[in-house]
């Protein structure tokens, strides 16, 4: 595998010039991606339209290789959470079930360096940016063992955020060509709707992925004013509030995906940024910003003091938002007893 071309790493535009670069015929970059992305194969001998000559030609230059699932953990209400190894550190992969949807959460960074206080993430500091295939690879492998799971031919995966362990945007350059993938036909073939990137506001990271690709966006706020996000995301004194909206507003602009406005994510914290005059005071900060807020019941992790603001902070947090005219809505906590929930990614094993 040292040296050989891992073709998880191309989008279907590198696929292209790869083929075009061995001398082969175009049509060979349906039927290989054909064989990866629907049938989950990954052994060049296996794939039988293409021919021998072929088939020995790939084995001796290139590969399909995807990180490996080391460790596989169930929650009492179906999330499943593997640890995957990628050299001798770990990342975390969520695939979270429900009636009429399944989602796939990605991490696109071993650890995260932005130290957000309430991530658990944050915590294990930052060890570098994963590679295409590897960001590719935890949705290929988890698509291939629901697809094993359930029995249908095609993946029942139907969504996918990058809300795992990392700031996709400090990855830009290997997020955009992975994200091609997931919406290519040819692939994995979801929605562009369906496709969200969370974001704690990297406004130049914003700026390239407006001009790149139309996915769905979600940001992480977390805070009603710049003193408390300052407090909770360090991020926020290099990358304001009002710089963040403003580029999200250019992004909106331009993009069919975000039907409804951006999702803005907001973690409750207990007296950090639950109050009523919060709530107002975030009504106010987004009147101009087309969007839809997810309120966060903060999951605990070791190594902290904060707490979850009660259910009945989050509810009336929540009744000022409605209104005033946003839909809110108060996100589920699942997988908490696998620590796979909200915050809580350490790539620990």
């Amino acid at each position: 595998m040292i040296n050989k071309i891992n073709l998880l790493d191309f989008d279907k535009q590198k696929m292209h010039s790869f083929f075009l670069s061995i001398g082969e015929k175009q049509f060979r970059v349906n039927q290989i991606m054909n064989w990866i992305y629907k049938y989950y194969c990954n052994d060049f001998n296996k794939m039988t339209n293409l021919n021998l000559l072929l088939r020995n030609k790939l084995n001796n230059i290139a590969c399909i290789y995807s990180p490996k699932f080391s460790k596989e953990q169930i929650s009492l209400d179906g999330t499943i959470k593997w640890s995957v190894e990628i050299g001798n550190k770990f990342i975390e992969t969520v695939y979270i079930p429900e009636k009429k949807r399944s989602t796939i959460c990605v991490s696109s960074q071993i650890g995260c360096i932005l130290k957000c206080k309430f991530c658990s993430t944050g915590y294990q500091g930052f060890n570098g940016n994963l590679s295409v295939s590897e960001i590719v690879g935890q949705i290929w492998n988890a698509s291939r063992i629901i697809k094993n799971q359930t029995g249908k031919k095609n993946t029942s995966i139907t969504n996918i955020v990058f809300m795992g362990m990392g700031e996709p945007l400090l990855n830009i350059k290997n997020l955009i060509p992975a994200l091609k993938i997931i919406t290519d036909s040819s692939s994995f073939n979801i929605s562009k709707r369906r496709v969200t990137v969370s974001t704690s506001g990297i406004v130049p990271g914003l700026e390239i992925l407006r001009s790149a690709i139309d996915v769905n966006l979600a940001i992480s706020l977390h805070a009603s004013n710049d003193k408390i996000r300052n407090l909770i995301m360090p991020i926020n004194k290099k990358y304001s509030i009002k710089s963040i909206l403003s580029e999200v507003r250019k992004y909106l602009k331009t993009s069919t995906a975000n039907h409804g406005g951006v999702t803005v994510e907001y973690v409750m914290l207990k007296n950090i940024n639950d109050s009523s005059n919060n709530a107002k005071e975030l009504a106010v900060l987004l009147k101009n910003t087309p969007s839809k807020i997810n309120l966060i019941p903060w999951n605990r992790f070791i190594g902290t003091n904060y707490e979850s603001s009660s259910y009945n902070t989050i509810e009336n947090f929540s009744k000022i938002l409605r209104k005033k005219g946003f839909i809110t809505t108060i996100r589920k906590n699942r997988g908490k007893d696998i620590k796979a929930a909200c915050g809580q990614l350490a790539g620990k094993v």
